[in-house]
């Protein structure tokens, strides 16, 4: 409210002293001013930073998403993130930084290696898939809270609280051990913790307690569909191993079990792992208890529900700690996709895990940059847990240039790591920041929120090492936008202003 009414009277200012100008001037004024709000956003500083308490969703959740699929998302570490996690601190700029380069680099190293045959078959991309998972252990995210087994228990967890705007929380009679799982479009071995942590507290899944619990044999189709994610066999039984790049890795039986998502929904027979030890995780950072892994391969939750939810999931990553977001598993109403802009999804042959756009142009102030499509021809990978969107350097420099130029009413800052472009907002309220758009195929032009523009006052965007290598769109540039991967349908959706 408090940053409302800032911002309401900035604006009520800056018309007044429109106002006051001469009969002769009045009218390139009221111009300038459309213009401008046309070019410009003016953003309250105090938006862009998280709260003490949680003030839930912004936004009402779309009628259409009032369903049995539809789940609250926070960021993993904050006062909206669930009770298990929010009291944990979460990682400095610097160390979010560093976590989010490694895992850009180990992405774009799995797809340096990878051709564009989108109309390869699905078994041909199984065996083609990398040893090692293409994503990394990293301590931040965006967040779900499930239920994994059929053990009765009592289960703390956050609703909305529309009247009031906020969360509040209440408890509620559901199946299973509650689980928050780390959403993750970037790997396909869905895997909880299934043994006590060593610092206590934490919440894990014991099997022994679940009925329900039922292990793949070591003959049967599940797995064999693990691939390169196999394990060998203990007793009889399936194992699993996912090795990240930074060498640390998850490794345990592959398990079934009753996956609850809401009251009225579940998955019956979900097969994840169920991890008896992970080596480089550190559980007394990490927030969550597991990973919701929702990429292209045949173990991730979408493809395990493809039958039953159309092969499609959707997300609307929060702006800050302090909002909450949402997780739709499933297709939105028909009568609402026409709200969304789309592009088409395209995969690679070597790594059919990831999901690919392309992008065609940036916009700055409604400016198209003067960039050669050829710069964008590596496409750029969608991903919910890398944080700054990677651009082809080329790309990124004329970005670099027309923000700059667009902010020169504002002192500059020194670098933060990888955020180059950075001012010292000291003594200012409220920021006029231009307007940033990413237009991908088929002119889908997407408006970045301003929490998707800045980062901790700097420019929100990073460049590659090279404009060869596949760009990443980031969760921050990602920020109240609804993000619908209709994998069966081979497209890319956004719908601005969800959350």
């Amino acid at each position: 409210m408090a940053d409302a009414v800032v911002l309401l009277l900035f604006l009520v200012l800056s018309h007044s002293l429109s106002c006051s100008s001469s009969p002769t001037t009045s009218v390139p004024v009221v111009r300038a001013a459309v213009d401008a709000e046309h070019e410009y956003t003016f953003v309250a500083i105090s938006s862009l930073k998280p709260k003490a308490a949680c003030t839930g969703h912004r936004v009402s959740p779309p009628h259409g998403h009032q369903n049995a699929t539809w789940l609250r998302l926070s960021l993993s570490h904050g006062p909206c993130s669930p009770p298990s996690s929010h009291r944990r601190k979460g990682p400095s700029l610097a160390e979010l930084l560093r976590q989010d380069e490694l895992r850009v680099q180990n992405i774009q190293m799995t797809l340096l290696s990878a051709g564009d045959d989108d109309n390869a078959a699905d078994d041909e991309k199984v065996k083609k898939r990398p040893a090692k998972s293409t994503t990394t252990a990293m301590e931040h995210g965006p967040v779900v809270d499930v239920n994994v087994g059929s053990a009765s228990s009592i289960s703390t967890s956050r609703i909305d609280t529309m009247a009031t705007g906020g969360g509040g929380r209440r408890r509620r009679s559901m199946p299973g051990t509650v689980q928050t799982m780390m959403v993750d479009t970037a790997s396909d071995v869905p895997w909880v913790q299934c043994h006590p942590p060593p610092t206590g507290g934490s919440r894990f899944f014991d099997p022994t307690r679940s009925p329900t619990y039922a292990p793949p044999s070591c003959g049967s189709p599940a797995c064999a569909r693990l691939g390169p994610y196999g394990n060998g066999c203990i007793n009889g039984r399936c194992q699993y191993r996912v090795t990240y790049p930074d060498g640390s890795s998850t490794l345990g039986t592959y398990s079934s079990d009753l996956l609850t998502i809401t009251r009225t929904t579940a998955v019956r027979s979900f097969q994840f792992g169920c991890s008896q030890a992970e080596q480089g995780l550190s559980q007394a950072s990490t927030s969550s208890s597991g990973t919701m892994s929702l990429g292209g391969g045949p173990e991730s939750l979408v493809s395990q529900t493809a039958a039953t939810h159309g092969n499609a999931f959707s997300y609307c990553v929060p702006p800050t700690p302090s909002d909450a977001g949402f997780f739709v598993l499933g297709k939105p109403p028909s009568s609402r996709t026409r709200t969304f802009v789309a592009t088409p999804m395209l995969r690679f042959t070597q790594a059919p895990t990831l999901y690919r756009v392309l992008l065609r142009g940036i916009t700055v102030a409604g400016q198209r940059l003067n960039v050669p499509a050829t710069v964008f021809a590596a496409g750029s990978v969608m991903d919910s847990r890398t944080a700054i969107t990677r651009l082809p350097p080329t790309a990124y420099q004329a970005l670099r240039a027309a923000f700059r130029r667009r902010m020169g009413a504002y002192r500059l800052a020194p670098p933060k790591g990888s955020l180059d472009t950075c001012y010292d907002f000291t003594g200012v309220m409220v920021v006029r920041v231009p307007r940033v758009a990413l237009v991908f195929d088929r002119n889908a032009a997407v408006e970045l929120d301003a929490s998707g523009i800045l980062l901790d006052d700097c420019l929100a965007f990073a460049p590659n090492g090279d404009d060869r290598a596949p760009g990443i769109i980031g969760n921050v540039q990602q920020q109240t936008i609804e993000v619908l991967y209709d994998v069966g349908g081979r497209s890319v959706g956004f719908r601005r202003g969800a959350c």
